[in-house]
């Protein structure tokens, strides 16, 4: 009898535990919209890996950058010094940008923004902006057990992937992959 007591509790954990991995991404997923919805980067910042996300976003930039000034461009040597500057230039954006103040100026921006052309909640100028929901209508997959991926498509159509990564037992965004 106590032997399945023990073994009862023993499953019941280990299914509570896989449930709440399995959940992990989409409960991410709600907390990055919670924390857009209330402009809180404090709560933005439990669910998103500010310091990988701006690695995976300057990388982008930066080969997005190399391969639109092309081989030509690189191989020179103004070339290569125009390109290592535009780099630096672009990084430092990047840098400012992906951080939990550059997302609080971004969503005030955008706040103050959709208040001036009256996409509000009521409609009324006072009342508060709609909220950013880039999640909203998003596919959802499982690129593996510690990988997960959430894609939106632009206006243009084309794909932007929210890649959200287990670490631990913890769900957080980690990389955007842009169109680029």
């Amino acid at each position: 009898m106590k032997k399945w007591v023990v073994g009862g509790v023993l499953l019941a954990v280990v299914l509570g535990l896989c449930a709440y991995v399995v959940a992990g991404p989409y409960l991410a997923i709600h907390g990055i919209r919670t924390a857009l919805a209330e402009q809180d980067t404090a709560k933005l910042q439990r669910h998103v890996d500010f310091p990988a996300l701006r690695v995976n976003l300057r990388a982008q930039v930066e080969d997005y950058l190399a391969r639109r000034a092309g081989p030509d461009v690189s191989s020179n040597l103004f070339g290569a010094a125009a390109l290592s500057i535009a780099n630096q230039v672009l990084g430092r954006g990047v840098d400012t940008l992906v951080t939990p103040m550059g997302i609080a100026a971004l969503l005030q921006g955008r706040a103050t923004w959709k208040r001036a052309i009256g996409d509000t909640v009521g409609g009324d100028t006072y009342a508060p902006a709609v909220p950013a929901e880039p999640l909203k209508e998003a596919e959802h997959r499982y690129e593996s057990l510690s990988r997960f991926t959430a894609t939106v498509h632009d206006a243009d159509g084309d794909p932007v992937v929210f890649v959200i990564t287990r670490q631990g037992l913890r769900w957080r965004l980690t990389d955007i992959r842009l169109p680029l």
